[in-house]
This record gives structure tokens, sequence and C-alpha cells, in this order.
């Protein structure tokens, strides 16, 4: 399996402003452990600049399609929602966003 990654997966979601940190610590514990389990590499932000809702971000890391979509049991676009996104997002999300990655370079400073 390739070490670096070729492919970002993007999940977008938001919550009421009240129901973030609730909803943060159930993506937390539900969402993204599958994901450290298979993906080369997770990131989750959060935007909290608008006054009534918050915004989630999840992006995953792949070697290549076939790993994502091996992941997604077969369409790595279709959006796989927690059992209790409904009860928390404003609307569930109905598309992921998916980049090939031109650029890699993490040299933080």
């Amino acid at each position: 399996m390739a070490t670096k990654p070729t492919i970002a997966r993007i999940w977008r979601g938001r919550t009421r402003r009240d129901l973030a940190d609730a909803y943060q610590a159930y993506l937390q514990a539900e969402g993204i452990p599958p994901l450290l389990k298979t993906a080369l590499g997770v990131q989750q932000l959060r935007r909290e600049d608008r006054a009534e809702e918050t915004w989630f971000t999840t992006i995953s890391y792949w070697p290549d399609i076939e790993a994502m979509t091996a992941f997604t049991k077969g369409e790595p676009t279709k959006v796989h929602h927690l059992a209790r996104d409904a009860e928390f997002l404003i609307e569930l999300p109905e598309r992921i966003e998916i980049h090939r990655i031109l650029i890699d370079e993490q040299g933080l400073r």
C-alpha cells in the first residue's frame, strides 16, 4: 500500500451552535475511528464564525481511489450518515467531495 496520499475525501456538515460541542464529541467517537483504521490520515476542522451555526469538515487521505472505494463499500461519493446525524445536523449532506492531491508538502514551520 502506498504511504503518500493521492486522494482527499472531504465531508462537510453544519449544526446549530448550541449542539456543536455534543456533535463534535459524537463525530470524534463514532465517525473518526473507522477512518483512522483505514485512511492514511484524517483531519477534522471546526468553523465557528457564524452566529447561529457551526460547520464541521472532515478530510480523509487515501493512497488511491481503490482504497477509498473499498472503505466506502463501492461508492466513494456516497455519504454514509452516522446514526445520529439527523438529530444533530441542520441538513444531511448529500455529497462528498473527492480531490486529487497535486502537492503534498507538510513541512510546517
